[in-house]
């Protein structure tokens, strides 16, 4: 089964990240899932020249331009929800 999957860029002590997480995670129900990866940029510094000040960032896919940083946008996850459907 593939699931539409997100990919949250982070900081371990950054509150507006937890915020993002626990925003998106409440998207979730039984007829929409999805995965999620929180990637903590301070272990690489590439992703920290990239984001340092942005984060946190969502994208769906990483070939495309992020959904949304510093605060979550629920219309813009569901937008990528609707176009990542589900398959078996």
């Amino acid at each position: 089964m593939r699931i539409p999957h997100f990919t949250l860029y982070a900081r371990s002590y950054c509150h507006l990240c937890d915020d993002m997480l626990v925003a998106l995670e409440a998207l979730q129900s039984a007829t929409v899932r999805f995965t999620v990866s929180v990637v903590d940029i301070d272990d690489d510094p590439a992703l920290v020249a990239r984001f340092d000040e942005l984060v946190p960032v969502l994208f769906g896919h990483l070939a495309e331009p992020e959904l949304c940083h510093y605060h979550f946008d629920e219309a813009a996850a569901r937008r990528f929800l609707a176009s990542s459907p589900v398959s078996i």
